[in-house]
Protein backbone atom coordinates (compact mmCIF):
# COMPACT_ATOMS: atom_id res chain seq x y z
CA UNK A 1 0.00 0.00 0.00
CA UNK A 2 2.92 2.55 0.63
CA UNK A 3 4.50 1.45 -2.67
CA UNK A 4 1.40 2.37 -4.12
CA UNK A 5 0.92 5.86 -2.17
CA UNK A 6 4.73 7.22 -3.36
CA UNK A 7 5.07 6.00 -6.46
CA UNK A 8 3.99 8.96 -8.47
CA UNK A 9 6.44 10.90 -6.58
CA UNK A 10 9.09 12.40 -8.31
CA UNK A 11 9.58 16.02 -6.98
CA UNK A 12 10.16 15.76 -3.16
CA UNK A 13 11.66 18.05 -0.40
CA UNK A 14 13.60 16.89 2.04
CA UNK A 15 14.08 18.09 5.97
CA UNK A 16 17.22 17.49 7.79
CA UNK A 17 17.05 18.53 11.23
CA UNK A 18 20.20 19.53 13.47
CA UNK A 19 20.08 16.58 15.00
CA UNK A 20 20.68 15.17 12.31
CA UNK A 21 23.13 16.81 10.81
CA UNK A 22 25.55 16.88 14.02
CA UNK A 23 24.74 13.05 14.60
CA UNK A 24 23.22 14.53 17.46
CA UNK A 25 26.56 15.98 18.91
CA UNK A 26 26.98 19.94 18.70
CA UNK A 27 29.53 20.25 15.36
CA UNK A 28 28.57 19.38 12.07
CA UNK A 29 29.50 16.10 10.81
CA UNK A 30 30.78 15.42 7.82
CA UNK A 31 30.49 12.20 7.39
CA UNK A 32 26.68 12.94 7.53
CA UNK A 33 26.74 14.95 4.77
CA UNK A 34 28.90 12.97 2.93
CA UNK A 35 25.85 10.10 3.10
CA UNK A 36 23.29 12.58 2.22
CA UNK A 37 24.95 13.70 -0.40
CA UNK A 38 25.54 10.54 -1.99
CA UNK A 39 21.87 9.87 -1.37
CA UNK A 40 20.38 12.47 -2.49
CA UNK A 41 22.84 12.70 -5.71
CA UNK A 42 21.55 8.98 -6.47
CA UNK A 43 17.90 9.59 -6.10
CA UNK A 44 18.65 12.87 -8.24
CA UNK A 45 20.22 10.43 -11.01
CA UNK A 46 17.42 7.97 -10.94
CA UNK A 47 14.96 11.05 -11.80
CA UNK A 48 13.95 12.55 -9.15
CA UNK A 49 13.78 16.53 -8.39
CA UNK A 50 15.08 16.95 -4.57
CA UNK A 51 14.68 20.34 -3.01
CA UNK A 52 16.54 20.27 0.57
CA UNK A 53 15.02 21.95 4.02
CA UNK A 54 17.99 21.65 5.84
CA UNK A 55 18.46 23.00 9.75
CA UNK A 56 22.08 23.58 11.41
CA UNK A 57 22.91 27.04 11.12
CA UNK A 58 22.65 28.20 14.52
CA UNK A 59 24.15 24.76 15.95
CA UNK A 60 26.97 25.20 13.65
CA UNK A 61 27.50 28.63 15.06
CA UNK A 62 27.12 27.54 18.07
CA UNK A 63 29.98 24.78 17.72
CA UNK A 64 32.28 27.92 16.68
CA UNK A 65 31.30 29.56 19.47
CA UNK A 66 31.56 26.95 22.12
CA UNK A 67 28.29 27.89 23.71
CA UNK A 68 27.19 24.94 24.65
CA UNK A 69 22.81 25.46 24.79
CA UNK A 70 21.09 27.66 21.91
CA UNK A 71 20.95 31.70 22.08
CA UNK A 72 17.82 33.10 24.07
CA UNK A 73 17.95 36.02 22.36
CA UNK A 74 17.29 37.07 19.31
CA UNK A 75 20.48 39.36 18.46
CA UNK A 76 22.46 36.49 19.52
CA UNK A 77 20.34 33.90 17.54
CA UNK A 78 20.99 35.99 14.62
CA UNK A 79 24.96 35.96 15.28
CA UNK A 80 25.35 32.31 15.70
CA UNK A 81 23.22 31.65 12.83
CA UNK A 82 25.31 34.40 10.67
CA UNK A 83 28.31 32.32 12.00
CA UNK A 84 26.92 29.04 11.11
CA UNK A 85 25.70 29.16 7.67
CA UNK A 86 28.71 29.25 5.45
CA UNK A 87 29.41 26.52 7.31
CA UNK A 88 26.64 24.72 6.76
CA UNK A 89 26.91 25.71 3.10
CA UNK A 90 30.61 24.79 2.85
CA UNK A 91 29.20 21.65 3.79
CA UNK A 92 26.80 21.14 1.94
CA UNK A 93 28.99 22.62 -1.22
CA UNK A 94 31.85 20.05 -0.44
CA UNK A 95 29.63 17.10 0.03
CA UNK A 96 27.79 17.78 -3.13
CA UNK A 97 30.98 18.53 -4.93
CA UNK A 98 32.10 14.89 -4.65
CA UNK A 99 29.40 13.64 -6.58
CA UNK A 100 29.44 16.36 -9.38
CA UNK A 101 26.22 18.24 -8.42
CA UNK A 102 25.64 21.68 -7.92
CA UNK A 103 23.79 23.17 -4.69
CA UNK A 104 21.95 26.98 -4.41
CA UNK A 105 21.45 28.46 -0.92
CA UNK A 106 17.83 29.99 -0.71
CA UNK A 107 16.91 31.96 2.36
CA UNK A 108 13.40 32.78 2.92
CA UNK A 109 11.54 34.49 5.75
CA UNK A 110 7.42 34.38 6.20
CA UNK A 111 7.07 37.86 5.34
CA UNK A 112 8.86 36.45 1.42
CA UNK A 113 5.59 34.15 1.36
CA UNK A 114 3.25 36.79 2.72
CA UNK A 115 3.62 38.97 -0.23
CA UNK A 116 2.05 37.47 -3.38
CA UNK A 117 4.10 38.81 -5.90
CA UNK A 118 7.35 37.61 -3.51
CA UNK A 119 5.66 34.28 -3.04
CA UNK A 120 5.76 33.95 -6.67
CA UNK A 121 9.26 34.99 -7.16
CA UNK A 122 10.39 32.86 -4.50
CA UNK A 123 8.75 29.61 -6.41
CA UNK A 124 9.97 30.80 -9.84
CA UNK A 125 13.33 30.93 -8.51
CA UNK A 126 13.16 27.54 -7.11
CA UNK A 127 11.66 26.06 -9.84
CA UNK A 128 14.49 27.69 -12.17
CA UNK A 129 17.24 26.15 -10.31
CA UNK A 130 15.48 22.81 -10.55
CA UNK A 131 15.30 23.10 -14.72
CA UNK A 132 19.49 24.13 -14.09
CA UNK A 133 19.52 20.90 -12.36
CA UNK A 134 20.86 22.50 -9.08
CA UNK A 135 19.55 21.52 -5.76
CA UNK A 136 18.22 23.87 -3.42
CA UNK A 137 18.88 24.17 0.14
CA UNK A 138 16.45 26.60 2.03
CA UNK A 139 16.67 27.52 5.33
CA UNK A 140 14.95 30.29 7.13
CA UNK A 141 17.02 33.88 7.23
CA UNK A 142 17.57 33.58 10.94
CA UNK A 143 20.33 36.53 10.37
CA UNK A 144 17.64 39.24 9.55
CA UNK A 145 14.56 37.64 10.97
CA UNK A 146 12.29 39.17 13.52
CA UNK A 147 9.75 37.47 15.28
CA UNK A 148 6.97 38.26 13.95
CA UNK A 149 8.00 37.18 10.49
CA UNK A 150 9.73 33.97 11.83
CA UNK A 151 8.00 30.32 10.50
CA UNK A 152 9.01 29.55 13.67
CA UNK A 153 11.26 26.11 13.08
CA UNK A 154 11.84 24.42 9.73
CA UNK A 155 9.73 21.65 10.02
CA UNK A 156 6.59 24.14 9.02
CA UNK A 157 8.88 25.86 6.72
CA UNK A 158 9.39 22.77 4.41
CA UNK A 159 5.51 22.03 4.48
CA UNK A 160 5.03 25.43 2.86
CA UNK A 161 8.08 25.16 0.48
CA UNK A 162 6.04 21.69 -0.67
CA UNK A 163 3.40 24.05 -1.55
CA UNK A 164 5.36 26.74 -2.69
CA UNK A 165 7.41 24.05 -5.72
CA UNK A 166 3.89 21.34 -5.87
CA UNK A 167 6.08 18.73 -4.76
CA UNK A 168 4.84 15.29 -4.61
CA UNK A 169 5.95 14.44 -1.58
CA UNK A 170 7.79 15.81 2.24
CA UNK A 171 10.35 13.78 4.07
CA UNK A 172 11.13 14.89 7.49
CA UNK A 173 14.62 13.12 8.42
CA UNK A 174 14.87 13.84 12.50
CA UNK A 175 16.87 11.55 15.02
CA UNK A 176 14.10 9.26 16.24
CA UNK A 177 12.43 6.48 13.47
CA UNK A 178 9.05 8.06 13.26
CA UNK A 179 6.06 8.93 14.89
CA UNK A 180 5.12 6.45 18.77
CA UNK A 181 2.35 5.57 20.40
CA UNK A 182 4.34 7.46 23.67
CA UNK A 183 7.77 9.14 23.77
CA UNK A 184 10.37 6.31 23.28
CA UNK A 185 12.98 8.12 25.33
CA UNK A 186 10.71 7.84 28.49
CA UNK A 187 8.66 4.85 27.66
CA UNK A 188 10.49 1.13 26.71
CA UNK A 189 7.69 -0.25 25.73
CA UNK A 190 6.47 2.82 23.04
CA UNK A 191 5.46 1.86 19.62
CA UNK A 192 6.23 3.05 16.10
CA UNK A 193 3.10 3.95 14.12
CA UNK A 194 3.73 2.84 10.52
CA UNK A 195 0.83 5.09 8.65
CA UNK A 196 -1.39 8.49 9.88
CA UNK A 197 -4.22 9.18 7.88
CA UNK A 198 -5.58 12.18 9.86
CA UNK A 199 -3.25 14.59 12.20
CA UNK A 200 -5.77 15.11 14.53
CA UNK A 201 -5.77 18.30 17.55
CA UNK A 202 -5.62 14.86 19.93
CA UNK A 203 -2.36 13.39 18.00
CA UNK A 204 -0.93 16.85 18.16
CA UNK A 205 -1.66 17.08 22.21
CA UNK A 206 0.23 14.08 22.94
CA UNK A 207 3.15 14.88 21.09
CA UNK A 208 6.02 16.32 23.28
CA UNK A 209 8.73 18.70 22.15
CA UNK A 210 11.96 19.22 21.80
CA UNK A 211 14.55 17.88 24.74
CA UNK A 212 17.62 18.75 22.46
CA UNK A 213 19.23 22.30 23.78
CA UNK A 214 19.99 23.03 19.94
CA UNK A 215 17.37 22.28 17.62
CA UNK A 216 13.69 23.70 17.73
CA UNK A 217 10.23 22.38 17.73
CA UNK A 218 9.93 18.94 18.30
CA UNK A 219 7.30 15.92 17.32
CA UNK A 220 4.53 18.35 17.39
CA UNK A 221 6.06 20.72 14.95
CA UNK A 222 6.19 17.74 12.40
CA UNK A 223 2.62 16.55 13.06
CA UNK A 224 1.98 20.29 12.29
CA UNK A 225 3.93 20.16 8.77
CA UNK A 226 2.58 16.92 7.93
CA UNK A 227 -1.04 18.28 8.42
CA UNK A 228 -0.12 21.07 6.10
CA UNK A 229 1.32 18.79 3.52
CA UNK A 230 -1.90 16.71 3.67
CA UNK A 231 -4.24 19.56 2.87
CA UNK A 232 -2.55 20.26 -0.16
CA UNK A 233 -2.44 16.65 -1.36
CA UNK A 234 0.90 15.07 -0.59
CA UNK A 235 1.72 12.69 1.43
CA UNK A 236 4.73 12.75 4.15
CA UNK A 237 7.18 10.65 6.07
CA UNK A 238 9.03 10.85 8.88
CA UNK A 239 12.03 8.74 9.62
CA UNK A 240 15.33 8.55 10.94
CA UNK A 241 17.82 10.64 9.28
CA UNK A 242 20.87 8.36 11.08
CA UNK A 243 20.45 5.58 9.36
CA UNK A 244 22.51 4.17 6.19
CA UNK A 245 20.32 4.59 3.20
CA UNK A 246 17.23 5.66 4.82
CA UNK A 247 16.25 7.90 1.72
CA UNK A 248 16.82 5.17 -1.05
CA UNK A 249 14.23 2.51 1.16
CA UNK A 250 11.96 5.68 1.21
CA UNK A 251 11.71 6.58 -2.12
CA UNK A 252 11.42 2.77 -2.96
CA UNK A 253 7.89 2.58 -0.43
CA UNK A 254 9.56 0.87 2.00
CA UNK A 255 8.46 0.36 5.37
CA UNK A 256 10.06 3.19 7.14
CA UNK A 257 9.14 5.60 9.44
CA UNK A 258 5.70 7.33 9.16
CA UNK A 259 3.82 8.01 6.41
CA UNK A 260 1.09 10.76 6.83
CA UNK A 261 -1.32 10.23 3.89
CA UNK A 262 -2.76 13.24 1.74
CA UNK A 263 -6.24 14.55 2.22
CA UNK A 264 -8.23 13.47 -0.69
CA UNK A 265 -9.95 17.31 -1.41
CA UNK A 266 -6.67 19.29 -0.97
CA UNK A 267 -6.87 22.85 -0.75
CA UNK A 268 -5.46 25.15 -3.80
CA UNK A 269 -2.29 26.26 -3.59
CA UNK A 270 -3.97 30.24 -3.40
CA UNK A 271 -6.16 28.68 -0.37
CA UNK A 272 -2.90 26.57 1.34
CA UNK A 273 -1.48 30.23 1.00
CA UNK A 274 -3.81 31.79 2.83
CA UNK A 275 -4.28 28.90 5.35
CA UNK A 276 -0.43 28.53 6.22
CA UNK A 277 1.55 31.63 5.37
CA UNK A 278 -0.69 34.75 6.13
CA UNK A 279 0.11 36.26 9.13
CA UNK A 280 -3.70 37.78 10.16
CA UNK A 281 -3.81 41.54 9.83
CA UNK A 282 -7.08 42.09 12.19
CA UNK A 283 -10.45 40.47 12.59
CA UNK A 284 -14.56 40.19 11.62
CA UNK A 285 -16.71 38.94 13.92
CA UNK A 286 -19.99 37.72 11.95
CA UNK A 287 -23.41 36.56 12.75
CA UNK A 288 -24.65 32.80 13.31
CA UNK A 289 -26.16 32.73 10.03
CA UNK A 290 -23.22 34.12 8.28
CA UNK A 291 -21.10 31.26 9.82
CA UNK A 292 -23.49 28.63 8.84
CA UNK A 293 -23.33 29.31 4.97
CA UNK A 294 -19.26 29.82 5.11
CA UNK A 295 -18.80 26.91 6.70
CA UNK A 296 -21.63 24.49 5.80
CA UNK A 297 -22.39 25.82 2.11
CA UNK A 298 -18.68 27.02 1.16
CA UNK A 299 -20.70 30.99 0.65
CA UNK A 300 -19.01 34.02 0.52
CA UNK A 301 -19.11 36.77 3.23
CA UNK A 302 -21.51 39.58 2.42
CA UNK A 303 -21.77 42.69 4.57
CA UNK A 304 -25.92 41.76 5.88
CA UNK A 305 -23.46 38.74 7.87
CA UNK A 306 -21.08 41.59 9.91
CA UNK A 307 -21.42 42.56 12.95
CA UNK A 308 -18.33 44.31 13.51
CA UNK A 309 -14.68 44.53 13.07
CA UNK A 310 -11.12 44.33 15.53
CA UNK A 311 -7.80 45.69 14.32
CA UNK A 312 -7.46 48.19 11.34
CA UNK A 313 -6.46 46.60 8.31
CA UNK A 314 -6.45 47.15 4.50
CA UNK A 315 -8.25 46.05 1.50
CA UNK A 316 -6.45 42.26 0.72
CA UNK A 317 -5.42 41.64 4.05
CA UNK A 318 -5.90 38.94 5.78
CA UNK A 319 -8.21 38.50 8.35
CA UNK A 320 -9.88 35.47 10.97
CA UNK A 321 -13.63 35.20 11.17
CA UNK A 322 -14.76 35.11 14.51
CA UNK A 323 -18.60 33.90 15.13
CA UNK A 324 -20.23 35.68 18.00
CA UNK A 325 -19.31 33.57 20.99
CA UNK A 326 -15.97 34.91 19.54
CA UNK A 327 -14.25 31.31 17.99
CA UNK A 328 -12.06 31.64 15.58
CA UNK A 329 -13.74 29.69 12.64
CA UNK A 330 -11.79 31.09 9.00
CA UNK A 331 -9.46 32.94 7.65
CA UNK A 332 -9.63 34.83 4.44
CA UNK A 333 -8.54 38.62 2.41
CA UNK A 334 -11.00 41.26 2.65
CA UNK A 335 -11.96 43.39 -0.36
CA UNK A 336 -12.81 45.93 2.01
CA UNK A 337 -11.27 47.70 4.50
CA UNK A 338 -11.63 48.13 8.69
CA UNK A 339 -13.07 51.40 8.57
CA UNK A 340 -15.27 50.54 5.24
CA UNK A 341 -16.13 47.50 6.96
CA UNK A 342 -18.09 49.07 9.94
CA UNK A 343 -19.55 51.84 7.26
CA UNK A 344 -21.05 49.15 5.51
CA UNK A 345 -21.80 46.04 8.23
CA UNK A 346 -25.54 44.68 8.63
CA UNK A 347 -26.61 46.22 5.46
CA UNK A 348 -27.21 44.83 1.88
CA UNK A 349 -24.95 44.26 -1.12
CA UNK A 350 -27.31 46.88 -2.97
CA UNK A 351 -26.64 49.55 0.13
CA UNK A 352 -22.29 49.33 -0.66
CA UNK A 353 -22.49 52.14 -2.63
CA UNK A 354 -24.62 54.38 -1.14
CA UNK A 355 -23.05 54.20 1.70
CA UNK A 356 -19.42 54.36 0.69
CA UNK A 357 -19.81 56.37 -2.69
CA UNK A 358 -18.08 53.90 -4.07
CA UNK A 359 -18.35 49.90 -4.22
CA UNK A 360 -15.87 47.34 -5.01
CA UNK A 361 -17.28 44.16 -4.97
CA UNK A 362 -20.49 42.52 -3.01
CA UNK A 363 -18.38 40.35 -1.31
CA UNK A 364 -16.15 41.09 1.82
CA UNK A 365 -14.13 38.38 1.22
CA UNK A 366 -15.20 36.41 -1.58
CA UNK A 367 -15.13 32.21 -0.95
CA UNK A 368 -12.54 31.64 -3.70
CA UNK A 369 -10.54 34.01 -0.89
CA UNK A 370 -12.04 31.93 2.32
CA UNK A 371 -10.76 29.31 4.03
CA UNK A 372 -12.36 26.98 6.94
CA UNK A 373 -10.52 26.56 10.24
CA UNK A 374 -10.87 22.55 9.89
CA UNK A 375 -8.25 23.30 7.39
CA UNK A 376 -6.45 26.24 8.03
CA UNK A 377 -3.82 26.38 10.08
Amino acid sequence: MRREILKKARRFVLKVGSRVLTAKGRALSQPIFDRLAREVSAAKKCGFEPLLVSSGAIAAGMARLALKEKPKTMPRKQAAAAIGQSALMWNYERAFGFFGEKVAQVLLTRDDLSNRNRYLNARNTLLTLLEFGVIPVINENDTVVVQEIKFGDNDNLSALVTNLVNADLLIILSDIDGLYDRDPRLHRNARLIPRVDHVTAELEKKATGTLSPISIGGMVTKLQAARKAALFGVPTVLANGLKEGILERILCGAEEGTLFTSEINKLTSRKHWIAFTLEPAGKVIVDEGAKRAIVQKGKSLLPSGVLGTEGKFSVGDPVVLLDPAGNAFAKGLVNYGSAEISKIRGGKTTEIESRLGYKYHDEIIHRDDLVCSTTAG
